[in-house]
């Protein structure tokens, strides 16, 4: 199926933040709101008055209780969904963080190897672009969903 992202335009905008460190990355499992159930790195909604950036850090210490460090905005992703959301979302990876983990209402954090990660247990779009957070890589993508069924895709890599 294809999607004419031309005319496109959000109704929210949201950020993800992973946090690397060697050859693990930290993840959640999302216990409420947008996602609930399913493993993501620590994210949400971006405030009015907010930059991109502002929100991830505040949404990882929000959910997990750390404040990440050596931030770098690697990717932006387009959700289009069937029922009308549309949903932009910024992708930053952190290279160090700050505090300890804490479990919240909205989230368990948890490592993973980054070689194991539990695509099965995540959103079916993130098994494409999350190995390019790995990499370094920067991506924008582009995915139409109808409920949790991914129809389409398109990744572009940046430089």
């Amino acid at each position: 199926m294809d999607f004419d992202w031309s005319c496109w335009k959000p109704k929210e905008k949201a950020v993800l933040c992973f946090v690397v460190q060697g050859d693990q990355v930290l993840l959640i499992h999302k216990k409420r709101g947008f996602g609930a159930g399913k493993v993501n790195g620590p994210g949400g909604r971006i405030d009015p008055g907010e930059t991109a950036l502002q929100a991830a850090i505040r949404e990882t210490q929000e959910e997990i209780g750390i404040l990440p460090k050596q931030i770098d905005h690697i990717g932006e992703l387009f959700f289009q969904f069937h029922d009308g959301y549309a949903l932009q979302c910024a992708v930053f990876r952190a290279d160090a963080y700050e505090g300890e983990l804490i479990e919240t209402d909205e989230a368990l954090a948890f490592w993973s190897d980054i070689s194991e990660v539990p695509y099965h247990r995540m959103w079916a779009d993130d098994a494409h672009w999350l190995p390019l957070v790995f990499q370094r890589q920067r991506f924008e993508g582009y995915f139409v969903f109808d409920g949790e069924t991914l129809l389409s895709k398109r990744l572009d890599l940046k430089s």
